[in-house]
Formats: C-alpha cells, sequence, structure tokens
C-alpha cells in the first residue's frame, strides 16, 4: 500500500485526492492546506485522513511513501525538493517548476535518491490521446506533416503564470507525448489585456527538422470553449475534439495526391483523395485515474514515469523559449535537443 500526502486542495487537489483514495494499492494518509477552511471541508469528507495546515508537517510525516503537490507553480520547486529530500516520491501538478534550472534540479535529486518524479501533464493519460498514440504509432497516419491546435476560453485568469504557462503547457505535453521528433527551434507572439497582467493570449509556431511545423494557439478571452486537435500525415488526418461527448477522435482518409510524372510538369499536379471517415473507440476512463495508477504502479515496480521529469523538462524549456521568443516579437529562439527521439 503506497501511502500519499497530498498538499493543496483547492482547485485540483480535491481530484487527485478523491482518485488516490479510490485506485487500489493507495491510500490518502495525510492532506494539508493553507485554508483552514478547506482543511475544515476535506476532514468531514475523509474523517481517517490526518490534516495540517503546514506543507512541513505533512511532508516530514514518516508514514508516507509519496508527496503530491497541487499548489500555485511558483512553490512546487521548493515543496518538491523538501519531499524528495525527505525521501518521498513525488507528483507534481503542471507545470514542474518555472525554470528548467530547477526542473533538472528535481530530476538530479530523485535520480540521486532513487525515488520516482512525476509530473501531472493529465491529457497524456486520457483515453483519446493514447489512441492518437495507438493510431500514430500503427503509421495510420504517414509521415507527419502538420501538429495544430487551439485550446481557448473566456478565463480563467492566473495571477502567477500568463496563458502559456497555464494552457499551452497542455497541449505541449500531448505534442511530447505523441511526436517522434523533437522542435528544434520556436517563435511566439502574444499580448497582455488586463494592466498589470500577463499575456492572456498567445501563437506558438514550432519548428522541426525537415517540413513538419506545429502550432498552438491559446486564448483566455474567447467568448467560446474550444479544445480542438489537427494532425495531419501523408495517409491519414486526426480531428481530436476534447470537447466533444462521443467521438473525441475521428481519423479521415484524406489528403493529397502529388504526381511525378515528368510530363504533367506544365499541369496540375496534386489531386485530392477522400475517402471515409472512422471513429475509434477510445477508453473512457478518468484520466486522473489512468494516471494515479501509474504513479502507484511506477512506485511498487520502480519503472520510469510516462510523463517523468524529464517530460516536464522538455515542455519547460519550449516555454521558456516562447517567453523569450515574445519579448523579442516572435523572434525565434533555437531549442536543444531538436530532432528524431533516440
Amino acid at each position: 500500500m503506497v501511502r500519499i500526502g497530498v498538499i493543496g486542495c483547492g482547485y485540483w487537489g480535491p481530484n487527485l485526492i478523491r482518485n488516490f483514495s479510490e485506485i487500489p494499492g493507495s491510500q490518502v494518509a495525510a492532506v494539508s492546506d493553507l485554508s483552514s477552511d478547506r482543511v475544515a471541508w476535506i476532514r468531514s469528507r475523509y474523517p481517517s485522513v490526518s490534516t495540517t495546515t503546514s506543507a512541513d508537517e505533512l511532508i516530514a510525516m514518516p508514514q508516507l511513501d509519496a508527496v503530491v503537490i497541487a499548489t500555485p507553480v511558483a512553490t512546487h520547486f521548493d515543496l518538491a525538493l523538501e519531499a524528495l529530500r525527505a525521501g518521498k516520491h513525488v507528483l507534481v501538478e503542471k507545470p514542474l517548476t518555472t525554470s528548467s534550472a530547477r526542473a533538472l534540479r528535481l530530476i538530479e535529486e530523485a535520480d540521486r535518491r532513487n525515488l520516482v518524479l512525476m509530473v501531472d501533464h493529465t491529457f497524456v493519460y486520457t483515453g483519446s490521446v493514447r489512441k492518437i498514440r495507438e493510431l500514430m504509432t500503427n503509421d495510420d497516419v504517414g509521415d507527419l506533416l502538420y501538429y495544430d491546435s487551439v485550446r481557448i476560453n473566456l478565463g480563467l485568469f492566473q495571477h502567477d503564470v500568463n496563458v502559456l504557462w497555464d494552457l499551452a503547457v497542455h497541449d505541449l505535453s500531448i505534442m511530447d507525448y505523441l511526436l517522434t521528433q523533437r522542435p528544434c527551434a520556436v517563435s511566439a507572439t502574444g499580448e497582455r489585456h488586463v494592466a498589470g497582467g500577463t499575456e492572456d493570449i498567445a501563437y506558438i509556431t514550432l519548428f522541426f527538422e525537415g517540413n513538419l511545423i506545429a502550432h498552438i494557439h491559446v486564448n483566455w478571452l474567447a467568448p467560446v470553449k474550444i479544445r480542438h486537435t489537427l494532425i495531419g500525415g501523408n495517409q491519414k488526418m486526426i480531428v481530436y475534439n476534447d470537447l466533444e461527448p462521443v467521438e473525441k477522435v475521428r481519423v479521415y482518409d484524406k489528403g493529397i495526391i502529388v504526381s511525378d510524372d515528368p510530363e504533367s510538369i506544365n499541369q496540375i499536379r496534386i489531386g485530392y483523395r477522400t475517402g471515409e471517415m472512422r471513429a475509434p473507440k477510445v477508453d473512457t476512463t478518468e484520466a486522473l485515474q489512468t494516471e494515479a495508477l501509474h504513479f502507484v504502479r511506477c512506485i511498487t515496480h520502480k519503472e520510469r514515469p510516462t510523463t517523468d521529469g524529464e517530460a516536464g523538462l522538455r515542455v519547460i524549456r519550449i516555454l521558456e523559449a516562447t517567453t523569450q521568443s515574445i519579448a523579442d516579437r516572435g523572434r525565434p529562439v533555437e531549442l536543444a535537443g531538436g530532432g528524431a527521439v533516440i
């Protein structure tokens, strides 16, 4: 039995507490939050769970095997490092930290102590995204041409991070999980429309070796909520609509046919292929349940998580590059480690 302590029970924390309380092999033994009212609510909902308003007190509890951190981004590093030093496995809400240097420090500490360090890239654990990876692995898509995603809504404005560090982290983590290439450069533009605030609308373009290109649009000021991703290959194309109640993933047998006949050089050389659309069945298990089970399994079987510290680091490096690019009005910023995944 893996005994879990959860720090933070505001917006996301209660979902983590519920899932770790319900899955086999896990027990939520303690919860902490700065708000005494939230602590009282947890105590009334989970009477057997120890509660405290001190994160330090929770981390020091000898009965805990792991700590789950669901607090503001600025606090992630200090809490995670303290938990690792206390010999606890750690799951951190996205993004892992506020900088790549801090992410590297956590990775080193976890590796040195043989502890699991995992980041809560929730969408990676959805049945839809896992089905898309399966389709791409089985060459249903063919050679990838583009990746295009939109994640927009009205609010919720965050006070400690901009829209990229809040929303784009989802799409970047999905892209990191799905693609067999790493981006080699990034260009980003964005604007802030609230005095004293951060960027509330932004566009990211990611460049890869070859002709693959990716684009991500995030926005806190949209009148509608959209969670839409297009993945285009030279064989088939995938549409992923996270808000679709049933057919979240659709595969289209559509594309173009380019003639290489030298006799047609002065004629139209592009034809169109239009085939069937199919909506594959996807696992409807709650993503957080799948993620919680994965975290527990990684601890008990000494496995490396799918969304380990390195995955969190890759996302943060892209986010840092977007911040730099926005400051330079969209100037492309080179990324280390671009190219095919080894």
